[in-house]
């Protein structure tokens, strides 16, 4: 059975159209908000008959266009419909009065990749916070999680909040936006008009794709997502944006490796990672590289890499954990470098933060950090604290599950 997203959904609705009749309507789109036959969601929204008036762009803008983070997108007016396009990844990121007046209706229609820092997830926050603010409705068009429903990472603690923290979820959270909207309602006490367009066929537990349905195009939803390996690898991976080592940007496969540098050796730290906690290595394979990035980290030099393989007959959807993967990874360089700069340091301005180490920011804390600082400390003592907090984080959004 082909699976359906809200897009398909709500175009293929009378009835769901009926309703936007007679309503202005705001897209908040980017180049992955797609129709099965890859026609952009505002182009069609408009084909439709759908009045409207405005769209809004989030990180790395409505076109896609911006490659790396803290790279703002200006608002600008569209050349074909002539309505404005405003950035919520720019000037401001929490949409202003003057934007939410030109709408009485917003779609919601990102590609996610079930991740706690992927911005979008805190930009629908934002959204649902103004939409309650300003009387407006919220309608996410739901798309599926291609990481399915695993659930790991330690939970954000308080104080940590930033557009890359939106509250107190695990890294890898295994919602939809569309359930996670209904999370964001429930524990912030928000009183919002909140609509979610489902999914038909969605079976996120379902191989081969185990959440990314195998007759659907990958499009990148941000110039760095560009396979559903990648989007699988992700919640381990962003870990590297705040170490010193590469996660791969400059090359044609970044954030699918567990680090790359001219300084260390990829077997070596391979041997550690075995030696260390070999189950946390399982549900994928490892593969030693060489790149040499054409901009960002290590620029022009060759490094030596770990690339991750969570695809084909090597994967296995439950055994893969790749937070722990790549925990594991910077814990062996420690061992085996115990003074090698991995962290970036407090200079290192992280979306937008301010003294605080980047990978303190996105881990929502520090507890990551120091495990892997100290030598004393275990696996089974990491796997304790992050199960706990995985546990009840399963516990707290179940009520809001929709597939």
């Amino acid at each position: 059975m082909s699976v359906l997203f809200g897009l398909d959904r709500l175009l293929a609705d009378k009835d769901l159209l009926a309703e936007l009749a007679g309503k202005r309507v705001a897209l908040v789109a980017h180049p992955a908000s797609v129709t099965q036959d890859l026609t952009h969601s505002l182009d069609a929204l408009i084909a439709a008959g759908v009045d409207v008036t405005s769209a809004f762009g989030p990180q790395h803008g409505l076109k896609g266009d911006k490659q790396d983070n803290m790279v703002e997108t200006e608002d600008e007016t569209d050349a074909q419909y002539g309505i404005p396009i405003f950035s919520l990844y720019g000037t401001v990121r929490r949409p202003t009065a003057e934007m939410m007046s030109t709408a009485d209706v917003f779609l919601f229609d990102l590609q996610d990749l079930g991740c706690r820092i992927y911005t979008f997830v805190t930009t629908l926050l934002y959204l649902l916070e103004a939409a309650q603010e300003h009387g407006k409705e919220v309608w996410v068009l739901d798309r599926p999680n291609p990481a399915g429903r695993p659930v790991e990472g330690l939970t954000l603690i308080k104080g940590h909040e930033s557009f890359v923290g939106a509250g107190p979820m695990p890294m890898r959270h295994g919602l939809t936006l569309g359930e996670m909207g209904h999370w964001f309602i429930g524990h912030f006490g928000l009183d919002v008009a909140y609509r979610v367009i489902e999914m038909a066929g969605w079976s996120p537990e379902t191989g081969p794709g185990y959440g990314w349905p195998e007759d659907r195009v990958w499009i990148n939803p941000s110039p760095n997502a560009v396979t559903v390996n990648m989007a699988r690898a992700y919640a381990g991976t962003v870990m590297i944006e705040g170490a010193q080592v590469s996660e791969g940007r400059g090359t044609t496969r970044p954030l699918e490796v567990l680090f790359g540098a001219p300084d260390v050796d990829a077997a070596s730290i391979r041997n550690e990672m075995t030696r260390i906690a070999p189950h946390w290595m399982e549900g994928c394979i490892l593969r030693e590289c060489w790149f040499e990035p054409t901009f960002h980290k290590h620029q022009g030099k060759l490094c030596s890499a770990l690339m991750i393989h969570a695809e084909g007959p090597h994967y296995r959807h439950e055994d893969f954990k790749p937070w722990r993967l790549q925990a594991l990874a910077f814990k062996a360089i420690r061992n085996i470098y115990p003074d090698y700069p991995l962290w970036r340091g407090k200079d290192f301005k992280y979306e937008y933060t301010n003294d605080v180490l980047a990978i303190d920011v996105i881990n929502g804390g520090p507890a990551l950090r120091e495990w892997v600082d100290n030598p004393a400390s275990t696996p089974d003592e990491l796997d304790t604290m992050t199960s706990k907090d995985e546990q009840s984080w399963r516990s707290e959004v179940k009520q809001y599950l929709l597939y």
